[in-house]
């Protein structure tokens, strides 16, 4: 499998840090987002340093079709664009198979 070019790896999480910004400028959304995580306000900065959390906003994004739109336009981005970072994201190394 052809591993990831780290400058797409990069701007990938740079957009999910963009989609985290985004849905912590509204109470309502940061609410969905520590529900659905199960993150506390006081454990998000802690959280934001495992390796699969930055996909995990991603992915959280993904699931809320009015919340993807709505965090598209305002960057000014195609919604597809999420789906292939999270895609760039959550591929990693897998060995090849005998």
């Amino acid at each position: 499998m052809k591993r990831p070019d780290s400058r797409s790896k990069e701007a990938a999480e740079t957009l999910a840090i963009q989609a985290l910004a985004f849905i912590a400028e509204e109470p309502d959304r940061l609410a969905a987002f520590l529900g659905a995580t199960g993150l506390s306000p006081d454990s998000i900065r802690e959280s934001a340093n495992q390796p699969h959390f930055l996909l995990g906003v991603l992915e959280h994004m993904l699931s809320n079709e009015s919340l993807l739109v709505a965090f598209a336009d305002s960057a000014g981005i195609n919604p597809a664009d999420i789906a292939r970072a999270r895609s760039v994201m959550g591929s990693h190394w897998e060995r090849d198979l005998p």
